[in-house]
């Protein structure tokens, strides 16, 4: 994991170093953020007995809506009058939408800080590569993140959770599995760092002399060591994912790295089988159409 691309801090159970590598991807181990299972232990013991998903899916979003007072904002402190509308309901459903409709707009700024400070894995891409070479560029994601943060509920505390029960319906849903198979689109590989087998410290160069290197399709095809963005949307779905590009990376995430699913929730991100991952290197295999 270059050092480039985390920080020497974060708010889980394993250091950035080490999730963010491929040791974790072969071998994945339980993430948890600090104290939020703990702190919502009455969330999940009410799931416990309910057998039924969909059923665990309205009773989180129920939980939601009470804990955090979506329904009654003024409740939880908000001079609604003082707010405008859109930031009265930027809550967690909207940072999902807003993802699986542009990543790189406010939403997406959101998140990906959100993946910062908890794994601490810097994000790599937003509206243009955050490698430090574009100032401008990092300036505008810092500003839509804070935009997207200002007036808000307790917004990064409703992704904690959000991302803790999605990991309890995981084993619930997959309990023999460590791994799922998924795939995405890409059209230009140059927003992807190719790492190969350059040496950690030479990584950043490493993957500018690849990305100019690979640029035939016979030179792309193969298994690839990859930096991916800090959050990534993943397909199940091969053939889905053919819609979005010319060339198909396809990985083994642990479970552990998938922030949301489409089916999660009642009514979110219908057919499209979207996997938002959580980043770091991978070994992929790269694939043309």
């Amino acid at each position: 994991m270059p050092s480039s691309a985390r920080l020497p801090l974060n708010r889980c159970n394993l250091p950035a170093v080490i999730l963010g590598g491929l040791t974790y991807q072969a071998h994945p181990v339980a993430l948890e953020i600090d104290g939020i299972r703990a702190f919502h232990q009455d969330l999940f013991r009410l799931l416990a007995p309910i057998e039924q998903a969909r059923e665990r899916a309205e009773r989180f979003v129920d939980y939601m809506a009470a804990h955090f007072c979506l329904d009654d904002l003024e409740a939880a402190g908000l001079a609604v009058q003082r707010v405008k509308k859109y930031r009265r309901n930027a809550n967690y459903l909207r940072m999902v939408r807003g993802w699986s409709f542009d990543a790189d707009g406010r939403e997406g700024a959101v998140l990906k800080h959100w993946v910062e400070t908890r794994f601490g894995l810097l994000a790599r891409h937003h509206g243009g590569p955050l490698d430090g070479d574009d100032d401008n560029a990092y300036q505008r994601y810092l500003a839509q993140g804070a935009q997207g943060l200002y007036a808000t509920n307790a917004l990064e505390a409703q992704l904690d959770l959000l991302y803790t029960y999605c990991q309890y319906e995981l084993v619930r849903q997959h309990p023999e599995e460590t791994h799922l198979t998924l795939y995405r689109g890409i059209n230009r590989i140059g927003e992807h760092e190719v790492l190969d087998d350059a040496p950690q410290a030479d990584a950043r160069a490493g993957a500018r002399q690849n990305t100019d290197r690979l640029r035939s399709a016979s030179a792309l095809a193969g298994r690839r060591r990859v930096l991916l963005n800090n959050l990534n949307s993943f397909t199940s779905n091969r053939e889905r994912a053919c819609e979005f590009g010319d060339y198909i990376l396809e990985t083994q995430v642990p479970l552990p790295k998938v922030f949301f699913y489409n089916s999660l929730l009642p009514g979110m991100l219908k057919g499209e089988d979207e996997w938002v991952v959580i980043g770091g290197v991978y070994e992929v295999q790269m694939s043309c159409l």
